[in-house]
């Protein structure tokens, strides 16, 4: 019987195979062409390439020096071509369009309306113009022969003072297109307990959230964001290897922390290439992505910014295939992980697994059965013909 421990995933699998993506910017993902047509329209002459390509290629090198704030300063040519109705709304289609492209069924893309507000519109606005674009995308999506639902999480940046009016904007959407709540941006002398106000209402409001919590800063920031603020989910949380000791003999010990975060099923929205980019880890081999995944933490794989990071749902996971060999089961587990762990009701949740994920998993692993079955022929010819 072939065993998947030697039949890895091809690239063009990988990117056949359902994918769920639960941590995504918005402004993280736009195509350098669109950045650069936009910029023409509205007049913003900042950028420092007019090329698209060689755009494309500013944006992963300046995102790619090993600084949490030196890579959140390419959001600023981003931010501020998504400053109309217009923009907002081609570049949610686009965004979804591009992820049912790369395989995937369901998406929580998150967004900073108060980042959009330069020219004019107002929070509710900027919401609209963004579900518009993101069932837009949807519909081009299926008439491309791709099926993708999207779901928008509200972000509010930490080193604001908005964080209250973003979570109250969440609950009034929550019904129109936005499954969450979030907090981001840099993490140092910015904890979570500074938007206490705002976690404590969607708690009342029974809604959900997640914090940027892990990823450039330590223990403490994800400690506060679980204990204080009561966060669903991490975003990143690759810190909590710091809780995790590890010895010569290969035993190891978590703790109390790591205990609790594997004990509660807390999910981990891991971002491997954006983790290289800012330093969170030196390289895949060393990502503890793969620790994580062998202690059974509940763990998902997550792109973070597309643009920045020359990424896809597709290319993490080729890089997770090639160096810790991953196979099509432990795609499913990832992959199962986060369906289970996103902000949509239980009983859509559970569907996705059932009619989409499972069923597509199982038709890619069937391909092995009948690439077996053409190789064992094969070697049967060639043995009569000697």
């Amino acid at each position: 019987m072939t065993s998947e421990t030697t039949n890895l995933p091809t690239s063009e699998q990988i990117g056949r195979a359902p994918k769920v993506l639960l941590h995504d910017h918005l402004d993280g993902g736009l195509r350098p062409g669109t950045i650069v047509d936009l910029a023409r329209e509205t007049g913003y002459d900042g950028l420092p390439e007019a090329d698209p390509e060689k755009l494309g290629i500013w944006f992963r090198e300046a995102a790619d020096s090993g600084s949490l704030e030196r890579y959140l300063e390419t959001f600023a040519h981003t931010c501020a071509v998504m400053q109309t109705r217009d923009a907002l709304t081609r570049v949610a289609a686009e965004c979804a369009e591009d992820l049912a492209a790369d395989g995937v069924v369901y998406a929580e893309v998150r967004y900073a309306p108060e980042q959009h507000l330069e020219k004019g519109l107002s929070l509710e606005e900027v919401v609209e113009a963004v579900n518009e674009g993101f069932r837009e995308g949807e519909r081009r999506a299926r008439e491309n022969g791709h099926r993708i639902r999207v779901g928008a999480l509200l972000t509010a940046m930490r080193h604001a003072a908005r964080a209250l009016e973003i979570a109250e904007l969440a609950n009034r959407y929550r019904d129109f297109g936005v499954v969450g709540f979030d907090i981001a941006g840099a993490e140092a002398g910015f904890p979570p307990t500074r938007h206490l106000d705002a976690f404590e209402y969607l708690k009342r409001e029974n809604n959900h959230f997640t914090i940027h919590a892990g990823e450039a800063f330590g223990l403490p920031s994800i400690w506060q964001a679980l204990q204080w603020c009561g966060a669903d989910r991490l975003g990143h949380g690759v810190r909590i290897i710091d809780d995790i000791e590890v010895d010569d003999d290969g035993s190891v010990k978590l703790g109390r922390l790591a205990s609790y975060v594997r004990d509660k099923r807390i999910p981990l929205e891991m971002c491997p290439t954006s983790n290289l980019q800012t330093g969170a880890a030196p390289s895949y081999a060393e990502h503890p992505i793969g620790l994580l995944r062998r202690l059974q933490f509940r763990l998902t794989v997550n792109t973070d910014n597309r643009l920045m990071s020359g990424t896809s749902m597709t290319r993490e996971f080729e890089h997770l295939v090639k160096t810790f060999r991953y196979t099509l089961d432990d795609m499913q587990w990832f992959t199962v992980n986060a369906m289970k762990s996103a902000f949509i009701p239980f009983d859509e949740r559970l569907a996705m697994i059932n009619d989409v994920i499972k069923p597509g998993y199982a038709a890619l692993r069937a391909e092995w059965l009948f690439r077996q079955a053409d190789t064992t022929t094969g070697a049967s010819r060639g043995s009569h013909a000697e």
